[in-house]
């Protein structure tokens, strides 16, 4: 499965904030953030690409969320997939 490092940093992240802190819900949340944050800089560049003509200044705010720059399943896997993983172990961890 080739989300499955995605997932597996997602948790690394979690573990260590939350062995180190007892807060795995803020493991949780950095854990996930690196790759919606990696995702949605995608989704601008995706965009810049193909609507803004090269310029970033062209991308409205709302340009990372368009869904025709969000056509694969792999690129909300690679965001959901941590979400998802995280946020059950964070539950299961209290």
């Amino acid at each position: 499965m080739i989300y499955l490092p995605h997932i597996i940093m997602a948790l690394a992240v979690q573990a260590i904030v939350g062995l180190l802190t007892g807060n795995w819900w803020a493991g949780a949340a950095l854990g996930s953030a690196y790759f919606i944050g990696r995702e949605v800089a995608q989704a601008e560049y995706r965009w810049i690409e193909r609507f803004g003509g090269g310029l970033r200044a062209n991308m409205p705010w709302w340009g990372r969320l368009d869904p025709r720059v969000w056509p694969k399943l792999d690129q909300w896997i690679d965001w959901i997939g941590p979400v998802l993983a995280t946020c059950a172990a964070a539950y299961v961890s209290g």
